[in-house]
């Protein structure tokens, strides 16, 4: 529901120079040169891969080493089919083999002295999650998501483009960091302290109605995508989760947000929006999706699924202000969620891509197994919800072939579960173990 505030955050370091931009943003993050060696360190079989791409760095890449998931139930998202006592083989950071023991027999035995192996019998196996919607800042955040089963993530908005660096960070130290699609700063009108992440953001700082001019919003936009950004984060309303705003309110218009989509260049922009009229002008403006998304009308959802505009209701986020503290934000969760819940069925019916996304701020993180039990709860099937944070998620993120079921070549990044992800809703809380970019960040079994 977004009550956190996206507009301040601790200072940079003082006497920062330019191209220490995104140095500063790691140690904002928590991320140091002793840990990032130390988890390569913990890398089962780290090796040396490609050369860096970092000119004034001596170092190699590395790779994880190999794991063996073997006994467990293996569930394909995509078409609903689930393998008894299958076998997936992951080495180097990709699937290698994925089947029935005796169709992986020659993939195991090429990595069996170096694998770890995970007896995942009586147990279901499913692609590593995929949250579209969180907000990352530092290592501690990211961990956990790991550990709740979120391998990869589009993270709308840090507060001095830590998610930028975090989202690095697979490439060094596989198992440090979920995969990520980093926003950068929010575009929004009021930056607050986060105005000091960049020198370039300088003379936004003297507008005096904020950042509302078309060409200003395009000018922030580059600069999000000139500092490593791949997706835009803007909005149409104000929070929902803070008392003194009124979430129905507009503050950026169609044409304010159709210069934001020109800027991106193609980076998908995804929206915070909860008004008619917001929701509205945002899908016509061209965004990639519409976040949270409440009071979406009929007409909306049908130029959504025109356009092909995805949908990331934070079910979680936004209908638990119903047992809020705050009077206001319990009325609203109250009043919401029956809406909210019917407007994920309305686009659902109308051909609306429905994906995951749990709004999770900082360490204050929700399992992504629990949005999709929300999903399921508000009427989408298992496998429905199952998809919404694996195959359809990783469409949204430009991982599709990837991330979101098992391929050979796909991402080395699994979830093995205690039920049926196909038949129970609740099965994607019940996390038993977690690999990640090939490394096993969570072994319960």
């Amino acid at each position: 529901m977004c009550t956190h505030d996206h507009d301040s955050g601790p200072a940079l370091p003082s006497g920062l120079p330019r191209r220490g931009i995104l140095a500063g943003a790691a140690a904002l993050a928590g991320i140091s040169a002793a840990t990032v060696a130390s988890q390569l360190a913990l890398a089962p079989g780290a090796q040396a891969s490609e050369a860096s791409a970092v000119p004034s760095y001596p170092g190699r890449r590395r790779t994880a080493g190999a794991v063996i998931i073997e006994g467990g139930t293996i569930v394909d998202p995509l078409t609903g089919h689930a393998l008894e006592d299958g076998v997936l083989v992951l080495d180097g950071g990709s699937v290698t083999a994925v089947g029935s023991r005796d169709t992986t027999r020659r993939a195991v035995a090429a990595v069996a002295k170096r694998a770890t192996v995970l007896n995942a019998h009586g147990r279901w196996v499913v692609p590593g999650l995929v949250d579209a919607h969180v907000h990352a800042n530092g290592l501690e955040d990211v961990r956990l998501h790991l550990q709740n089963g979120t391998t990869s993530m589009r993270s709308g908005t840090s507060t001095f483009y830590q998610d930028i660096t975090l989202a690095a960070l697979p490439d060094w130290a596989p198992g440090l960091s979920p995969r990520m699609r980093a926003a950068g700063l929010f575009i929004s009108p009021d930056q607050g302290d986060s105005i000091l992440a960049d020198p370039d953001l300088a003379p936004l700082a003297s507008l005096r109605n904020g950042i509302r001019d078309p060409q200003d919003l395009a000018y922030f936009t580059r600069i999000n995508l000139a500092r490593g950004a791949k997706v835009i984060k803007t909005r149409a309303n104000p929070r929902a989760g803070i008392p003194e705003q009124d979430p129905r309110e507009l503050v950026y218009g169609r044409e304010q947000i159709g210069s934001i989509v020109k800027a991106a260049r193609g980076a998908g922009v995804l929206c915070h929006a909860y008004s008619a009229e917001g929701i509205d002008g945002a899908v016509r403006a061209g965004v990639r999706s519409i976040e949270h998304g409440v009071f979406v009308t009929e007409r909306t959802i049908a130029e959504m699924s025109r356009r092909g505009t995805y949908f990331t209701p934070t079910l979680e986020a936004v209908d638990s202000m119903a047992s809020d503290s705050n009077p206001i934000l319990a009325a609203r969760g109250k009043e919401y969620t029956p809406v909210h819940q019917a407007a994920v069925r309305a686009a659902h019916e109308a051909g609306v891509t429905i994906v995951a996304g749990t709004d999770s701020f900082g360490t204050d993180v929700v399992p992504l197994g629990r949005e999709v039990r929300r999903l399921h709860e508000a009427g989408l099937s298992a496998l429905e919800s199952l998809r919404a944070a694996t195959t359809y998620s990783a469409r949204l993120l430009g991982f599709e072939g990837k991330a979101g079921r098992f391929v050979p070549g796909g991402f080395a990044d699994a979830v093995v579960v205690d039920a049926d992800p196909l038949s129970d809703g609740t099965a994607l809380e019940k996390v038993r173990a977690v690999v990640a970019q090939g490394v096993v960040v969570r072994n319960g079994l």
